[in-house]
């Protein structure tokens, strides 16, 4: 989800859209998040004793919003069936990553430079071109404000970090060495895509994300229906009030070692908070309503179209699970149903991914 605002900010993408903060200029956009990752000592599970996937039994459900906190872009209701497919238990690992760069010397879209002539093209024509000094490889970085503020600008806790990106999720100085087994951000819809094809699987479509993270159940969170207030113990998030005040109950300011919550009922981790996940679906605010009139819909993979009127030269993906930063007054994005979508060249150190390969 991103948003246009003008004043002090400049929204740029390097192959990936991302809010560039910076003063007197134009725009905004984009979600993003996530910050200085301390954890606090809690009982994790050894990563390397996690099985890699799950085999996801076939079944039909009832797609979309479960609750009357739903989006209008969680609606119609539509019926899905879906074929059985395999998802990772967990989000991909720092430590994974590392292998897939190590094995292939890929650089991410975060540690590009923005090239001005790919982005420009998904700007409003006659958009000026920002100054060169912000247009250098970075990535959006969360930080707390120091009260309350408009929960609608996003601008007062997302700070464009030149030196930001999965090697450093806080920027230059920062390091993921004591993160290792953490999920990797700061990932853009193409890195995510470029890893699955190297580990021969591919992105989970929307339809296999929300199935997988029902757990089996029609309940609205995926560890069951417990009020968020009881769920201190079930997934990563934000406790307290956003975007100033983390009380820290669940024992992570950021991001959490995989595998630190209890898994769901199909044995997945993860699938309520800690990172954003990526699928393959393009966002189309029309392609529920779309699936709705087609009556059940078999293994449907999104619409063949980017359709977001807000920012209409946006070409967004879906991403699912909400983040650490999810709260019950912003964003809700541990719900099942909750979606969201985002450039698909951006970002952000609340975001990561996993993948999913056909059985």
């Amino acid at each position: 989800m991103s948003r246009y605002k003008i004043f002090n900010i400049v929204l740029i993408s390097l192959n990936m859209k991302r809010i560039v903060m910076i003063s007197s200029w134009l725009m905004v956009l984009s979600i993003a998040t996530q910050n200085c990752q301390q954890q606090a000592k809690k009982k994790t599970w050894n990563t390397d004793s996690l099985p890699k996937m799950k085999l996801i039994p076939g079944g039909s459900f009832t797609m979309g919003g479960r609750s009357d906190q739903a989006y209008a872009d969680e609606f119609p209701q539509h019926r899905v069936l879906v074929d059985p497919f395999y998802i990772d238990t967990h989000e991909v690992t720092n430590a994974e990553f590392d292998e897939f760069i190590k094995a292939t010397g890929y650089l991410t879209v975060a540690e590009k430079d923005i090239d001005w002539e790919e982005i420009k093209m998904q700007l409003p024509k006659g958009t000026p071109k920002p100054p060169d000094e912000v247009m250098k490889a970075g990535s959006l970085v969360f930080k707390e404000t120091s009260g309350p503020v408009d929960l609608m600008d996003y601008s007062q806790w997302w700070h464009w970090t030149i030196g930001a990106h999965w090697r450093q999720p806080e920027g230059p100085g920062s390091s993921i060495e004591d993160r290792m087994d953490h999920p990797v951000v700061h990932i853009a819809y193409e890195d995510a895509l470029i890893y699955a094809q190297w580990m021969g699987k591919r992105l989970p479509t929307e339809a296999e994300w929300e199935w997988a993270a029902s757990g089996g159940t029609i309940d609205k969170y995926p560890w069951g229906d417990d009020p968020i207030e009881d769920a201190i113990d079930k997934a990563n998030f934000w406790q307290g009030i956003f975007p100033y005040k983390n009380l820290l109950q669940d024992g992570h300011k950021g991001t959490a070692p995989v595998g630190s919550f209890p898994s769901n009922g199909y044995g997945l981790f993860d699938m309520a908070g800690n990172v954003w996940e990526w699928c393959q679906d393009k966002y189309d605010v029309e392609s529920y309503a779309i699936d709705k009139n087609k009556g059940l819909v078999k293994n449907p993979d999104g619409s063949n179209r980017y359709n977001d009127p807000r920012e209409p030269y946006s070409q967004k993906h879906i991403i699912r699970g909400g983040s650490f930063l999810c709260n019950e007054s912003y964003c809700s994005g541990y719900r099942v149903s909750r979606r969201m979508s985002t450039s698909k060249d951006s970002g952000s150190n609340h975001k990561g991914f996993r993948c999913a390969r056909d059985y």
